[in-house]
């Protein structure tokens, strides 16, 4: 009975340290669920404006004139199925069967006005505040958890989407930019917590989720 008793105790106090090691997300993630948040859809890429196409002109084929290596490979391989992030009239009709572009024989639309607003110096498609603490409990675990993210990425940077959070009134803005075409995260505004900025296999299926949340299919 003695060594039942030991065995028992034992085990409430492993239970213990197992509730006490459980790890949260890395500040300044730990704070994400109860600050205002706001995610931004980014042009990863601006064509210089000689390459734009003359107004009424059908997009180049074959891609984009001087599109990086980087986001033509991301176009080919889908997109990671993130074709919400693709920004419009990046892929010409008929390049890539199902992705992006406008319809077939539409003119590309015309590039944003130069005043346009920006997220640090890329161009704002859309933003959306996320209100739902779920979703931001969500993407505060993913970011803020070091397991999804590595040191393979590309040494680029062509952010598609963008992330900004505030943990409370008059404090500093943590902004942070998102480049799936390079795999890459950077913070902009506060110290990144985390050994490396490449995102994980399982990194980028997570946070393809949440977008697919934040901006839905055909919305």
């Amino acid at each position: 009975m003695k060594s039942l008793k030991g065995l028992c105790g034992s085990v409430v106090v492993l239970s213990f340290v197992a509730v006490g090691c459980a790890k949260g997300p890395a500040p300044p993630f730990d704070t994400m669920k109860h600050a205002n948040v706001t995610a931004f859809r980014l042009q990863n890429y601006e064509p210089p404006a000689a390459a734009q196409p003359a107004a009424g002109a059908p997009a180049p084929v074959g891609g984009v004139p001087g599109l990086p290596p980087q986001i033509g490979q991301w176009l080919q391989q889908g997109a990671a199925g993130l074709e919400q992030l693709i920004p419009p009239g990046l892929v010409p009709p008929g390049l890539i069967p199902g992705l992006g572009g406008p319809a077939a024989g539409a003119a590309a639309p015309p590039p944003p006005a130069p005043d346009a607003p920006r997220f640090h110096t890329f161009r704002i498609l859309s933003q959306t505040p996320v209100v739902d603490e779920r979703l931001k409990e969500e993407l505060a675990e993913v970011m803020g958890d070091e397991d999804n993210f590595n040191n393979k990425h590309s040494n680029c940077l062509y952010a598609e989407m963008g992330i900004s959070f505030q943990s409370g009134p008059g404090t500093q803005p943590n902004d942070m930019l998102i480049s799936f075409s390079c795999n890459q995260v950077q913070a902009r505004t506060f110290a990144w917590p985390h050994s490396a900025t490449g995102m994980s296999g399982d990194g980028v299926k997570k946070i393809a989720k949440i977008v697919k949340k934040l901006w839905p299919p055909g919305s």
